[in-house]
């Protein structure tokens, strides 16, 4: 596995995500966040590009909407050992995402 250049940060469960975060900056990772998660790691001063920011496309539908655009999962998805992915890639503006931490969102809590 190659060095981690670029990181999504997106959780409903921000327990422990600064120090996470603070490590991976510490380590020259470029963080992309949303919402929330963003503002959180800002706060405590970890530098994170809001994912609407950096996909040129706004968070909609109550925030439901933000990480759903090509530049993110073409970066997450995109195969850098074949040619035709990384012209691809590059042509659309898409930078490789090398790692994703995610939680999903309480909706059982929520509801109750």
């Amino acid at each position: 596995m190659g060095k981690i250049r670029r990181a999504v940060i997106s959780v409903s469960n921000k327990s422990g995500v600064v120090s996470f975060a603070k490590e991976l900056a510490n380590m020259g990772v470029e963080i992309l966040s949303t919402g929330g998660t963003a503002k959180a790691l800002r706060e405590q001063g970890v530098s994170a590009l809001d994912i609407s920011e950096y996909t040129g496309f706004p968070e909609m539908l109550d925030g439901r909407v933000k990480t759903l655009h090509p530049k993110v999962h073409g970066g997450i998805l995109g195969q850098r050992s074949k040619p035709e992915h990384v012209k691809k890639m590059e042509e659309h503006g898409i930078h490789p995402i090398d790692l994703v931490a995610v939680n999903l969102y309480p909706f059982e809590a929520t509801i109750a």
